[in-house]
């Protein structure tokens, strides 16, 4: 699917900015440990803006201090948004954990484009968001870099 034929539900910029000035809590499904990957970089970006990061990927016991998560469901806390790293044939299963877990949001960064996983999460009653980069929203919301 080209950018062009995302569902523009999917990339609307009332859901954005309200999920960028309401959340607090953030999973990021598919962190790296590799600090120059996208994940790392947005995810210590989070960080630094004062949002809770908890890291999901089995493969890690922590990152940068925190602890991670082997999945979602394993976060012990409420979820505000799910930001997806993963390849999109994993999107579907992470939007179900998404919605079992009671979660705000299942946001889904650059490049990873799933309208399966997006009717899970919408149907679940979860906000969603394909194709955007939440570190970037989050500076043209907030002003904050």
């Amino acid at each position: 699917m080209r950018r062009t034929e995302i569902d523009p539900r999917w990339q609307d910029i009332t859901v954005i900015e309200r999920l960028v000035h309401e959340s607090r809590t953030v999973a990021v499904v598919g962190l790296s440990a590799d600090a120059t990957r996208p994940s790392s970089g947005i995810a210590r970006y989070l960080v630094r803006a004062g949002l809770t990061v908890f890291p999901v990927n089995p493969a890690l016991t922590s990152w940068q201090g925190l602890t991670a998560y082997p999945s979602i469901a394993d976060v012990p806390e409420h979820i505000d948004i799910v930001d997806v790293f993963r390849r999109p044939e994993h999107v579907p299963a992470i939007a179900e954990q998404a919605v079992a877990a009671g979660a705000g949001a299942l946001w889904l960064q650059l490049g990873v484009i799933s309208r399966e996983g997006a009717a899970i999460a919408a149907d679940g009653g979860l906000d969603v968001v394909m194709d955007r980069c939440l570190a970037v929203e989050h500076r043209e919301v907030t002003g904050w870099s």
